[in-house]
């Protein structure tokens, strides 16, 4: 309510201000709540800076209209808000220049005006166009037509390659996942775009016209026009409404669905009433261009429905959640293992189920056709396939049968769609106990298993029950647990939902600890594999040999019910410990790609794509570990070496032996210092109290080391270049010379933007002051694109040598 009423008098007062006319070179506005925009002579736009919807401190270089305040039809600098104080000033040479409260320059006009031209004014039209004018031409040099974010305007034109791109969602204004463009020869095209590099999927809907402009016309009609005069309806005359009666534009909404709207502007409101809509069904459309990348309309494993403004919404299948609870949009995980060892096993005993889903498809994740084929063994043949995700069925004549992989992608749902889609999902519950893998299963679910299968898994569990009682007596005849190491067991068993390994068991799992992972300073890791829950899996076990204080059963206990808490995708899983006499050893899921150090520093440099989204990665995890889990912790030691890739080459931070646990009411605390050279804050040396942004510094190197891949401390670089990464960064900064820093990297500079800012970010975390240095909640979003990144200060920073 506060907001809307801030808004309200927003309105009222910059309609009241009536900046209209020329804009003359010289003047300037300012990003604050009480500057007045520029008006058009009607009144009808307004050109200034705009508030943020979500935060009234940030603001968009932008033009909306003036009686609509939160309707905005253009905004500069890639959609990127500006901080309060920002300026934007209109000169002879650059035109438009926009800088932020420090006077760094953000953006400006120049790159599309000659060395010749000299500006002589700036104006907003009554169709809100902004454009820049000289003395001797009466065209516009530059107009904001020329340069569309997410929406067309009566009186706007494409020519052939001219694209409209949606924003990311309805509050954010950078580039989005989906884009409008005029192709030679083919027409209008919506396609899906890879929001990191910019890369155009398949088309999604396409309006097939050999035309040479797309025209919005300044009554309202849209149509595609060729060289001879014929031309295509986008929105045909029946349905164009007169220019002096109604506000109307053509937008490109965030979810993919181009939407014409309309408003009467004697009832102004906020209430658009929806013209047309392309396509009508989104997600039935979705493939009728042939073969398609990505996810489409919805993320991958996620089901694209129409809602009843013909605007999609999505939805998980049974079995999946979404990744990001956060992003309706986003992609679906299983909410259960899917492994292909030991799966005939594990099929037969019941682990996994079909679900139908009716009327439902997706399209282009196919491997197998089976034809002519019956529903029933269409459902089998998923069900004894490790490799399948679901099939789809479809009963005509001749029966088909598409088996699909995972991820799926481009999932549609409808009443048009005639397939039947049954989606395999995990059906029994797993008990931590390796000795009972299955030990419950869904009510729901036990009268419709045969017989046979019944039998078969009860045999199975009375077999191995009595194996796993004649072992443990074995076990405990040979070797009796002190009363000390059964109270270990039972209390870490009660607070940890981690597995309890003997450490014969983990003996044989490593093969008498005989493959080396990696030495730390607290212990070395060893590959085994191990059965658990049906099936071996490989793990990485951390051997605390050298562990030998007097607190060592204190540290060990606090790591294992830390981490026994502790879940999230960028977080290395600890899957089990062993506390049995000595020997104290922590038990993790095996990473596939090694550590990050050596993906970094290796003969080849990674990809700048691969490296933002582990940087992104590591940063969610940080931010769980600080604000988001139960207990609050200090990692203390975040380095490459401590960074894992799993198969997918996602970040997983890991080594939690040097963590150091906060009670919720906790903000500090001393300690002796830990953490490894070059990544250890000023702090630590300086006996001032240690706090999470130990951690915030620690991924400022970090970082700096993802962008340039190469180490903090490089001594064989001093003849070239600082030895010292985090001194050499500011200076290339200061000196904007980021190719020097990144080496040539093509596929970085190409992303300049999103390069600086994560040079900015890395600056931020590496301030010598802790107060200076931002939570990792604001480093996600400064690195996202969601906040600005003000001008960093030098760090002044000691050399950790």
């Amino acid at each position: 309510m506060l907001f809307l009423s801030i808004f309200s008098i927003l309105t009222a007062t910059h309609i009241a201000a009536q900046n209209s006319g020329n804009l003359t070179v010289g003047q300037s506005f300012t990003a604050t709540l009480n500057d007045s925009p520029w008006l058009s002579p009607s009144s009808d736009f307004a050109f200034g800076f705009h508030p943020l919807p979500t935060n009234t401190s940030l603001f968009l270089l932008a033009i909306w209209y003036a009686k609509i305040f939160d309707t905005i039809v253009w905004c500069a600098n890639d959609g990127n808000p500006v901080q309060q104080g920002s300026r934007l000033v209109l000169t002879a040479k650059a035109g438009l220049v926009l800088t932020d409260p420090q006077g760094a320059s953000l953006w400006n006009t120049s790159h599309d005006l000659t060395d010749a031209t000299t500006i002589n004014h700036g104006f907003l039209s009554d169709t809100g166009n902004f454009v820049l004018k000289t003395t001797r031409h009466d065209d516009p040099v530059w107009q904001s037509f020329d340069h569309p974010t997410d929406t067309l305007l009566p009186g706007q034109s494409l020519n052939i390659s001219g694209f409209v791109n949606s924003r990311l969602s309805e509050t954010v204004f950078s580039n989005g996942r989906f884009q409008l463009h005029l192709i030679a020869k083919r027409g209008i095209v919506l396609s899906a775009r890879d929001v990191a590099s910019g890369n155009l999927y398949g088309a999604y809907f396409v309006v097939e016209f050999d035309g040479q402009k797309l025209i919005y016309n300044e009554s309202g009609y849209m149509y595609i026009a060729t060289k001879n005069g014929t031309i295509y309806d986008l929105l045909p005359q029946n349905k164009t409404l007169l220019a002096k009666d109604f506000y109307q534009r053509a937008v490109l909404n965030f979810d993919g669905v181009l939407i014409w709207y309309s408003i009467p502007k004697k009832s102004v409101s906020n209430d658009w009433s929806m013209v047309k809509v392309l396509p009508e069904n989104i997600c039935t459309s979705i493939g009728d261009s042939g073969v398609q990348y990505g996810s489409g309309i919805c993320g991958f494993n996620s089901i694209c429905v129409l809602d009843g403004d013909k605007r999609p919404t999505c939805k998980c299948p049974p079995g999946y959640s979404l990744l990001d609870p956060d992003n309706m949009y986003g992609s679906c995980i299983p909410d259960f293992k899917t492994e292909c060892e030991g799966y005939e096993d594990l099929c037969t005993r019941g682990a996994y189920r079909l679900e139908p889903l009716n009327n439902t498809n997706w399209p282009f994740s196919d491997y197998e056709k089976l034809e002519p084929y019956d529903e029933k063994n269409c459902k089998l043949s998923c069900m004894y396939d490790c490799f399948c995700a679901a099939v789809v069925f479809r009963e005509t004549s001749t029966p088909v049968c598409w088996k699909k992989k995972a991820p799926l992608s481009y999932g549609k749902q409808d009443v048009i769609v005639k397939e039947t889609t049954w989606i395999k999902v995990g059906n029994a519950s797993f008990s931590n106990d390796p000795l009972h893998p299955f030990v419950e299963f869904p009510e729901k679910h036990k009268n419709k298993m045969k017989f046979l299968v019944g039998v078969s898994v009860f045999v199975n569990l009375v077999l191995l029950t009595v194996a796993g009682s004649g072992l443990f007596f074995i076990c405990c005849k040979k070797k009796p647990l002190k009363a000390s190491d059964r109270d270990q067991k039972r209390n870490l068993r009660e607070f940890s939902n981690v597995h309890f390994f003997t450490y014969d068991e983990l003996t044989e799992a490593t093969n008498g600890f005989t493959e080396e992972l990696g030495r730390g300073a607290f212990g070395i890791v060893y590959k085994g594999m191990i059965a658990l829950e049906g099936s071996l899996i490989d793990i990485a076990v951390k051997k605390l040999d050298r562990m030998l204080s007097v607190d060592a059963d204190k540290e060990f206990k606090t790591e294992v019910s830390g981490i026994g808490r502790t879940y999230h995708k960028n977080l290395v899983r600890l899957v089990g410990f062993c506390k049995e006499e000595d020997h104290r050893l922590l038990v993790y899921e095996y990473m596939s790609n090694g550590t990050l150090a050596d993906y970094l520093f290796g003969d080849s440099r990674p990809s700048w794509v691969e490296r933002v989204q582990i940087a992104l990665g590591i940063a969610r995890g940080l931010l769980y570990l600080h604000e988001e889990c139960s207990t609050q912790i200090i990692h203390c030691d975040i380095k490459p070496q401590n960074i894992l890739l799993d198969d997918n080459l996602y970040a997983k931070i890991s080594d939690f032996g040097l963590a150091k646990l906060l009670v919720l009411n906790q903000t500090h605390t001393n300690t002796a210092i830990r953490g490894t050279k070059g990544y250890v804050a000023p702090e630590w040396f300086r006996n001032k109290p240690v706090t999470l942004k130990v951690d915030v510094y620690s991924f400022g190197v970090l970082l700096l080391e993802i962008i340039c891949c190469r180490k903090n401390v490089c001594i064989e670089l001093i003849e070239e270049e600082c030895p010292i990464l985090t001194d050499w960064a500011f200076d290339c900064y200061q000196s904007n010379t980021l190719d020097s820093l990144v080496r040539g990297d093509i596929e970085a500079l190409d992303d300049w933007q999103r390069l600086k800012r994560f040079l900015m970010v890395a600056l931020w975390c590496i301030q010598e002051d802790p107060s200076l240095r931002p939570t990792m909640r604001t480093v996600l979003q400064m690195l996202e694109g969601l906040v600005i990144v003000p001008k960093p200060s030098c760090p002044t920073m000691l050399s950790n040598m």
